[in-house]
């Protein structure tokens, strides 16, 4: 079947003008679905790692990470005992995503606490 020549240019200006992802994933989503379906392939002190790698990668192409990604790394680092990496990535998330000021300051006054 021959697919007229208009088609196909209408085709690929459309295709052309798609919209850029807000965010970039990278393979965070797989990571996290791994962490929580194969307990033992993702653990707290393997993540840190192949996240920060997402992040420089976003910085590099000019994107954004989505939200949640520095949360889930500051979570991480606390699992490993590691406070001081906890709050800087709490902080950084705050300063990103000001919404979750609320929340994120709640989880800073619980790690705080003695």
């Amino acid at each position: 079947m021959r697919v007229p020549v208009p088609v196909l240019l209408a085709l690929g200006a459309l295709t052309g003008c798609a919209p850029r992802p807000l965010y970039h994933w990278g393979h965070y989503e797989d990571l996290v679905y791994q962490m929580y379906t194969a307990p033992g392939k993702a653990e707290p002190a393997t993540v840190p790692k192949p996240t920060t790698s997402r992040i420089g990668e976003a910085q590099t192409k000019g994107e954004s990470v989505p939200p949640g990604v520095h949360l889930h790394l500051g979570y991480m680092y606390f699992l490993q005992g590691n406070a001081t990496a906890a709050c800087r990535e709490l902080e950084t998330e705050k300063q990103l995503f000001p919404e979750s000021t609320v929340f994120v300051d709640r989880l800073l006054a619980k790690m705080r606490a003695p």
